[in-house]
């Protein structure tokens, strides 16, 4: 994935347009930016090269998958098995992102689970993993703040 270039005018309006209606077709956002088609599916195709659009995942809720349960679990690791850690967490199917942080720990890993017990047997997975020294969970109660760009735009 290539790092994205600054957004100029055209690509805040066409970004803007996309964040209110996800699934519009090049033609709609055309006609709504007043840009050529062929700059639209242009824009958009950097935009997919480039790592500007994030995975579709992300707005998908596994509290519909039969995931309710979110929780953060920090953790300590030893940096020389730093990647060999992230490998293993990636076998983990209830494991959904993973941060690598400065400061006070090393890694904020968020996972989802079926219930208490469940969210239980992965943190135990998690302390299972040769290099990881120690974690803390802490369990979502609720969301704040959605996940959101358009206030930069």
């Amino acid at each position: 994935m290539k790092h994205p270039t600054a957004a100029d005018r055209t690509d805040r309006s066409l970004l803007r347009h996309l964040i209110r209606d996800p699934g519009a077709t090049i033609v709609a956002l055309a006609e709504r930016t007043g840009l050529a088609r062929n700059t639209v599916r242009a824009r958009l195709s950097r935009y997919d090269e480039d790592g500007t659009l994030r995975s579709f995942e992300r707005r998908i809720d596994p509290a519909v998958l039969g995931y309710p349960m979110s929780a953060f679990i920090l953790t300590r690791v030893t940096q020389r098995k730093l990647d060999s850690v992230g490998a293993a967490l990636m076998t983990i199917p209830e494991v959904v992102e993973v941060l690598g942080l400065s400061g006070i720990t090393d890694l904020m890993i968020r996972v989802v689970a079926r219930d208490a017990d469940d969210l239980y047997r992965i943190a135990g997975r998690i302390l299972d993993v040769d290099g990881v020294k120690r974690t803390t969970t802490g369990l979502i109660m609720r969301e704040m703040v959605p996940h959101r760009v358009q206030q930069l735009l």
